[in-house]
């Protein structure tokens, strides 16, 4: 399957190193993408690269999450969410800009940047390969790859404009050494009234550990340093079938059962939806 198949992916190939020698570029060789040394990986034919290699990650979004995730997503009730973080990213770089999200889901945010910089280009990278089946379809500037965000990433040094780390685990050694000197580290985590309806209702919902914040500027702090912070914060309302979207688009639909969603008002028609967007600076 020639590499043309898949222009997207196409436009960020020079990015990509084989995730086994490190440092070798890949290049695309009858369906699949090969390093001069002959490491050779797949390309899927939904359109994304998988580069894993070894032992494979656990991803907890399966394809049940992925669609609940897609279809909440779709009724816009995260948009502010979107529209925060497209506008951090877009606003601190030009627009042949280099964005790569590390847990990109199926695009979502991703197309919200790109949208914003018609001549940039994007690459998502996560593990969950329905996700990726979605992502690699999301825009057709953004291209995806099959990877671990906890591993050293298969990209070059300072490969990145911008990474994007959307509601997804963090690896700050690597989001420093793939950004160039001058980019952005955006950053978008829930507060502790985030959703707070639901996980009063639902006591068996993932709550959000209320040193989150401290851990996370920890983790940065020898890498990045912060800039400009904002907070995202509504009332959004939502049908029981969004609502039902929401917590199975989550981890936390695997500690709830069938019947703690059908309960009588278990599920809130309003919810509070609160998070903190962070654009930060290599040191």
């Amino acid at each position: 399957m020639p590499v043309s198949l898949f222009p997207a992916l196409e436009l960020s190939l020079d990015l990509l190193r084989c995730p086994t020698c490190r440092t070798r570029r890949l290049r695309p060789d009858r369906g699949a993408l090969r390093c001069p040394k002959g490491h050779t990986f797949d390309l899927a034919r939904h359109g994304y690269a998988g580069l894993l290699t070894g032992v494979r990650a656990t991803s907890g979004d399966d394809a049940a999450m992925v669609l609940a995730r897609e279809r909440f997503l779709a009724t816009g009730a995260y948009a502010p969410i979107r529209e925060v973080s497209a506008r951090l990213a877009a606003g601190a770089v030009a627009g042949r800009a280099t964005v790569v999200d590390v847990g990109c889901g199926t695009g979502h945010y991703l197309t919200g940047v790109l949208d914003r910089l018609p001549g940039g280009r994007g690459l998502g990278l996560d593990t969950s390969v329905r996700a990726l089946r979605s992502a690699a379809r999301a825009h057709d500037r953004a291209g995806a790859v099959a990877w671990d965000v906890f591993r050293p990433f298969p990209l070059g040094d300072g490969a990145a404009d911008v990474v994007l780390n959307m509601f997804a685990p963090r690896n700050p050694a690597e989001f420093h050494r793939v950004l160039r000197p001058a980019g952005r580290l955006v950053v978008v985590r829930p507060t502790g009234r985030h959703l707070a309806e639901l996980r009063g209702r639902l006591p068996a919902m993932v709550t959000v550990d209320p040193v989150k914040e401290q851990r996370l500027h920890r983790a940065l702090a020898p890498f990045f340093m912060a800039g400009v912070t904002e907070r995202v914060e509504y009332c959004a309302t939502l049908p029981r079938s969004a609502a039902l979207d929401l917590v199975a688009m989550t981890p936390s639909a695997r500690h709830l059962s069938r019947a703690d969603l059908n309960r009588d008002g278990s599920l809130p028609d309003q919810v509070t939806v609160s998070v903190l967007a962070t654009s930060y600076e290599p040191r």
